[in-house]
């Protein structure tokens, strides 16, 4: 496990104001730039290309100033609030289809956190996985750019809280929405990775400042750590888990000729399946991929939420099914909160989530299994 530290030095570079006005003149700026130090053709194909490989440049960065994590261990940058554990470990069914993605100071904003995990299933489904975890946040990150541009407040304007929430939240989802349609249009189009029969989850999460805007595809989730009036650790649901048989996702798949239903050896495991084979069978109903059963109800569309941090909040858990279909969502807060080592909460998790396998279910082969622990306070 290894811990990742950035420089005082290094935070100056990326610092920003935090009134709205002045983040988008200062990223603009900065994205500009470094579009610009591209050498692109004329026209406007190029031009807008230049954006998604300014992004992708500040990755790169980022990567190289051990600021982005994709594996399992810690993020820790000096100064910030934010304190990230990862973890995850491969199941019983071949390779992990799980991975996961961490990425501080996002964009180069200084109050800004990246953390996304997916959840790969089929035959190319950590091919999948990969490729989504490899281009969401840099198209994210140039779709929100271009959507404060389009969207700019009058810097004179005075505006309060809430409605500066509000404003940041309508963007993020925006961006989102834009992203998440795209990314699945390209992996459509991908001349090296086969996702007619493969495909991923996504579950992604920003936080700016105290404002946590929460994206999910899938069957992934997510939960909050609070606080209640009388100082006692509470488990709040942020997501929702997308599963065939929730009523308004199996309406749109029958409205869609799909078909959702059991196998027999699968008692309460509902799937969804083609008009007319029994394939391909999968266990949500939000995917990245799947192409043989896109037209037929399952969708790449997330749904965007959001919620402003307090003090009572503690720490946020992303985890795929792997957890959550043998760890319950109290449990898993009470897991993380009283694990004395915050950069070991993800892996204690996961480690609790196998053996909860072996015991609950025994004679079926263990899920690959991955959490993100995400601290709002780094003093805890």
């Amino acid at each position: 496990m290894q811990i990742r530290r950035h420089t005082q030095e290094n935070h100056k570079r990326c610092r920003v104001g935090n009134h709205v006005a002045e983040l988008m003149e200062h990223f603009s700026s900065m994205f500009n730039g470094l579009a610009r130090s591209f050498s692109m053709k004329k026209g406007r194909k190029n031009e807008k290309c230049g954006g998604r490989e300014a992004a992708e440049a500040m990755a790169k960065e980022a990567k190289k100033n051990e600021m982005m994590l994709c594996s399992s261990g810690i993020v820790h940058v000096d100064g910030s609030n934010n304190f990230a554990s990862v973890f995850s470990r491969r199941g019983q069914k071949g390779v992990n289809q799980d991975c996961c993605i961490v990425w501080e100071e996002f964009g180069c904003q200084e109050d800004m956190i990246f953390c996304g995990i997916f959840d790969g299933h089929g035959p190319w489904g950590h091919f999948v996985a990969k490729r989504v975890r490899e281009s969401m946040p840099s198209s994210l990150l140039c779709n929100w750019q271009e959507t404060l541009a389009q969207t700019s407040v009058d810097p004179g304007v005075d505006v309060d809280e809430g409605k500066r929430q509000l404003y940041r939240f309508n963007v993020w989802k925006h961006s989102y929405l834009k992203t998440c349609a795209a990314i699945d249009q390209e992996l459509k189009q991908h001349r090296k990775i086969d996702s007619f029969y493969s495909g991923t989850t996504a579950l992604s999460i920003v936080r700016q400042g105290e404002l946590i805007v929460i994206a999910n595809v899938g069957d992934s989730r997510a939960v909050l750590a609070t606080k209640s009036d009388e100082g006692s650790l509470v488990a709040v649901q942020l997501t929702v888990d997308f599963k065939p048989n929730l009523p308004q996702e199996e309406e749109r798949i029958t409205q869609c000729q799909g078909r959702v239903f059991c196998l027999e050896d699968e008692p309460g495991v509902h799937r969804v399946w083609l008009p007319d084979a029994e394939s391909p069978g999968l266990a949500m109903s939000r995917a990245f991929g799947d192409y043989c059963i896109k037209g037929h109800g399952l969708i790449s569309v997330p749904e965007v939420t959001h919620r402003s941090i307090s003090s009572r909040d503690q720490f946020v858990v992303l985890a795929t099914d792997g957890v959550w279909d043998v760890i319950s969502n109290k449990e898993a807060v009470e897991i993380v909160s009283s694990t004395a080592d915050k950069a070991k909460a993800a892996k204690r998790l996961v480690e609790c989530a196998e053996h909860a396998w072996k015991r609950k279910r025994r004679g079926i082969a263990v899920d690959d299994i991955s959490a993100i622990c995400l601290f709002f306070h780094s003093s805890l």
